[in-house]
């Protein structure tokens, strides 16, 4: 029974140590801070947005005719010039309708040829009808021939004009049928052209979907390409920075593919239209010079320049900790963290204006370990 009782004792000797050593910890134990002391400085405020590299100008090469993909001439990579042969599509078959074409267009104008030549004959033969009848109107007045004869040459004269009237005819026939042949001419012509497909501007090509053999139809991808006359980084920006943005603010963009390093580039366009969901709007950012290896998609942040201020008391922004949507941060007050609310003024990245709260070289504190509301009232420990 002793052992028992004396068993119990410890365990609840334990149960307390155990509880103090917690309570210990997370209440009176030093914590690990880092601090930096607020300076005077520059700041320049940034509004920032995530996107990808694009061209503004951009277009899909595909044939305007059906056919089979004889000649891809270009790949993925390869710069090209406007007018430039990218594809060629099988053009025996309109080769041969072009020389049928070309027959019956020869043909035609035989027809158009012969039916002018009957013209001239039928016109000879109008005239001397005519003639002939204003010489006979005079005589059977007079007498000299009989009315039989007269009515004979009239009847001449009518058979004559008719003949012209169906030569007239058949020239008009055979002028429709040569413009027809000609246009049927023409089509085939244009169709054939159309097997050659051309850049359409100076640029590059970044993707090819095809290869010869293939069966190619309008709308049908071929070839990507872009130009290089505006290449700018599409970027998505919350719209509660609206009112800070203007066409031609100076901007830095970051791939992700070289984080260390920026660009500079400038605003072009801000879309009129956010998104429902996110709430976010475009905002396109002329990139001034590309990197080395860069790709069309590839994400890119941007950092617009809205604001600059000198002079201003600057602390990082790490620092920074929002309650109940106000500012503040933490200071050492003796060897507690004490929470001090502040107005802040200009945002960048890694900085913040402080306009009131603290002063010039005042040491700003923040925990190691991110827990910044824990520590109010707490002993500290600079790391």
């Amino acid at each position: 029974m002793w052992n028992k009782r004396f068993l119990a004792f410890w365990k609840y000797i334990l149960a307390l140590l155990i509880f103090a050593i917690v309570v210990y910890y997370f209440r009176f134990a030093p914590v690990k801070v880092e601090s930096s002391v607020a300076e005077i400085g520059s700041i320049i405020a940034e509004v920032m947005g995530t996107g990808t590299l694009e061209a503004r100008i951009h277009a899909t090469i595909s044939p305007k005719i059906s056919g089979r993909i004889t000649e891809v001439l270009v790949d993925q990579g390869d710069n090209v010039t406007k007018g430039q042969v990218l594809v060629r599509l099988d053009a025996e078959d309109l080769r041969q309708q072009i020389e049928i074409a070309k027959a019956e267009l020869a043909a035609t104008k035989a027809s158009l040829k012969k039916a002018i030549a009957q013209i001239k004959s039928a016109e000879a033969t109008v005239k001397e009808a005519n003639s002939t009848f204003t010489r006979m109107s005079q005589l059977v007045d007079s007498g000299a021939i009989s009315l039989d004869e007269f009515e004979k040459a009239q009847q001449r004269m009518d058979v004559a004009n008719a003949e012209l009237n169906r030569s007239e005819s058949a020239q008009i026939e055979a002028e429709e049928l040569v413009a027809k042949a000609e246009a049927s001419l023409r089509y085939y012509q244009e169709r054939l052209a159309d097997t050659t497909v051309t850049a359409p501007f100076d640029g590059l090509i970044i993707r090819r979907y095809r290869n010869p053999g293939d069966i190619a139809v309008p709308g049908n991808m071929i070839l990507d390409i872009i130009s290089f006359k505006e290449i700018w980084v599409s970027a998505w920006v919350d719209e509660s920075t609206m009112n800070s943005l203007e066409i031609g603010q100076p901007a830095r963009i970051v791939f992700r593919s070289a984080p260390n390093k920026s660009y500079k580039g400038t605003v072009a366009r801000i879309a009129p239209l956010a998104d429902r969901e996110t709430r976010e709007f475009l905002v396109d950012v002329t990139i001034k010079e590309l990197p080395e290896k860069w790709a069309i998609g590839q994400r890119a942040e941007v950092y617009i320049q809205t604001a600059t201020k000198e002079n201003a008391l600057l602390v990082p922004s790490t620092a920074i900790i929002w309650r109940n949507g106000k500012a503040g941060f933490f200071i050492s007050n003796g060897r507690h963290a004490k929470w001090i609310n502040a107005e802040i003024g200009l945002q960048c990245k890694n900085t913040v204006e402080i306009l009131s709260g603290i002063k010039d070289k005042e040491v700003v504190i923040w925990p190691t370990n991110g827990g910044k509301a824990i520590i109010e009232h707490r002993a500290v420990k600079l790391k």
